[in-house]
Order: C-alpha cells, then structure tokens, then sequence
C-alpha cells in the first residue's frame, strides 16, 4: 500500500485465537476505508492492527468494522448490506468463484515462521550448552591430531593419527567436503522447520495453568541470570512476553568449572503435561549396531534441543521470571517433559532419510 512505517503505531496487545494460539502484532494504523463505490458508499475511519501472517487475505474486516460500517452480512446469499452516507441501501455481492479460490490458496500457503535474528552470530555454542557433566563424556582411544576446515583459528576439528597415510588423506577429503555441516555459532544454525518437526505440549484438557510467584535470588545467581538471558535472547532462543497464564521461576546450578548454568523450574508445567511414550534408543543395541565397522565418528550436537522450535500456540507456556522482564521459549528447552522423545524422533527422521 505504499505507507510509511512512521505511521504505524506501536501496539503491545496480542491476537488470541480460537484454540488459545497468541499471534504478536507489529502495531495498528487508522485509515479512511470505503466501501462501495464513490456515489453509492460510505466512508469510516478504521483501525487496523498489522501482523506478520502468510495468507491468501490481505485484510480482514471484524466486528468492530462491520458494526461501525453498520453492515448486516447474510453468508447464505454471499451478500453484505449497509446504509450509504446519502441514507439508501447498498447491497456488495461476493464472487463465489473467487471465494473459493482463495480458500483453497489458503490451504496451500505454508504457516508464518518468523526468521531467525542475524546478530546472534556471535553467540558461541559452548556458552549455549546445557550439559554439566562434561568430564564423563566418552572420548576417542589412542592420540589425535587437529585439521583446519575454516579460515578462523578455533574452526579446527580433530582425527585419529592412528590412520594410515591413505585413510587420514580420504577422512580429511571428506570433512573438508562436508565442513559446512559444523556449526560454530548459532547463526550457522538454521534450526528445523516447523513442518519437519516442533515440540507440543500435551496438556491435560482439566490442568489449571500455574503461575509461580518470583523467588529471591542472590546478587551472584541475579547477574549470572541476567547474563544468560542476554545470550539466549541475542541467540533467538527467547523471546519477551507481556501476557501469560504459566509462570515459572529460575533455578541456577553451579557448573564443575565454577560457571553458573540457569535452568527454568518447569514442575508445574510439567505435571500437567500428558507422557509420550516414544520409543528411545538402548545402550546395548547402540554398541552391537557399532560393532564391525571400521570407523566410529563422534558427532557433537550442541544445543541440539535448541534446534527444535516450540509449537506456536505453546510457547507462551514456557514462560519463566526474570527481574528485567518475563520471557518465553522460541525453540524446545531441556527441562521440558518429552523433550528427549521428541528429538529422538527427530533424529529417527533425519537418519531414516
């Protein structure tokens, strides 16, 4: 339409859905909007909020507008009627051809997922990495060698020199062929489509949402919270929430290193959230399926969760507290119930092709 984004005014409500889903809008702008045509019409000054939304529609009238219009609409005819500004009745007759052509490209159209922020790209993945228990984590058998596959000094990687001369020259050929598979930030993570998969939460139709009251913190665990909120933001991870039914608190455990990890208190959501069932893989039948092969490769995933997306209408849901503002989660958290079955399906998915 041409308008300036200086006339869009800022607007922190959300629209909610018929099933709960909450949708953000960027702001609203008043226009002098007419319907009929320009002897037979009336004019009125219409307020419209702006959302980011894939769809065959580019505007929707609602209530307020049909009722300021003072327009009756009769779905059974594809007719709308109202009183013109010279006091006579106009009648706007629908196509119903082209109502249903647009619905059927609304069907087709792909749901709005809001891109990632390019400024996370500075956000290293091992401050974006919830595991503690570092120390016990397999490591490969016999001495390595490191093998550059970047132009940055820390973009290195690491193999056997165990390997014969031929071995070491196709494992190498290999890594540099496929080194835009590792990630050394957030931003060389695209994350996974929501129509791949995305983590819902399944709860009881009866559960009653649980807001937790704020807890004291100490100075300490007060700024180590708020720097691990600047990360996560900055990462896309999180997201500010002004309106929400859950509320949960935050829980800082001390790392071996003497680093703070922030954890959020997900007790109550959890319980009301029904078990999935998944089945997840066996120790033992890992190791057999290993078994015979010449070359077993470690595979790292950092912030794998984190590379899941919520589901929309649930993420309002994952709400915690904060001193500066209340957050929620844009992609699936570690803590949350089913966390672990929904990336083992995922991973099924990938490995499966």
């Amino acid at each position: 339409m041409n308008l300036s984004k200086d006339l869009i005014v800022p607007y922190n409500e959300q629209i909610v859905g018929f099933s709960g889903e909450r949708v953000d809008t960027r702001g609203y702008l008043d226009l002098r909007t007419r319907i009929g045509s320009r002897r037979d019409g009336r004019e009125v000054r219409v307020r419209f909020l702006l959302v980011e939304a894939n769809t065959s529609y580019n505007v929707l009238l609602g209530r307020p507008c049909l009722n300021a219009f003072g327009a009756i609409v009769s779905t059974l005819h594809l007719a709308m009627k109202f009183p013109s500004d010279k006091g006579t009745i106009c009648t706007v007759h629908a196509d119903q051809q082209i109502a249903r052509q647009c619905y059927a490209a609304g069907l087709k159209i792909a749901p709005y997922s809001r891109p990632r922020k390019q400024q996370c790209s500075e956000v290293a993945m091992t401050d974006l990495d919830h595991r503690t228990n570092m120390e016990d984590r397999i490591q490969p058998g016999g001495d390595t060698k490191e093998i550059s596959i970047g132009t940055r000094p820390y973009q290195i990687t690491k193999i056997g020199v165990a390997m014969r001369p031929d071995e070491e020259e196709l494992m190498g050929a290999v890594i540099l062929e496929n080194k835009d598979f590792f990630a050394w930030s957030s931003a060389n993570m695209p994350g996974i489509h929501p129509d791949v998969m995305s983590h819902k939460l399944a709860i009881f139709r009866v559960a009653r949402s649980v807001a937790q009251k704020k807890r004291k913190i100490r100075e300490e665990r007060r700024k180590a919270v708020e720097e691990e909120v600047k990360k996560l933001e900055r990462a896309g991870f999180i997201k500010e929430i002004k309106y929400t039914t859950w509320l949960a608190n935050v829980v800082m455990v001390k790392k071996a290193s003497g680093k703070w990890r922030m954890c959020t208190d997900f007790t109550d959501l959890n319980k009301a959230c029904l078990k999935d069932a998944y089945p997840l893989p066996n120790i033992d039948r890992l190791v057999d399926g290993a078994s015979g092969h010449n070359f077993l490769s470690f595979l790292d995933a950092y912030s794998g969760y984190n590379q899941i997306p919520m589901y929309g209408p649930d993420r309002s849901k994952t709400a915690f507290i904060t001193d500066q503002a209340n957050f929620c989660n844009e992609v699936m958290s570690f803590r949350l119930k089913n966390a672990g079955a929904t990336y083992q399906g995922l991973m099924d998915r990938v490995f499966r092709g």
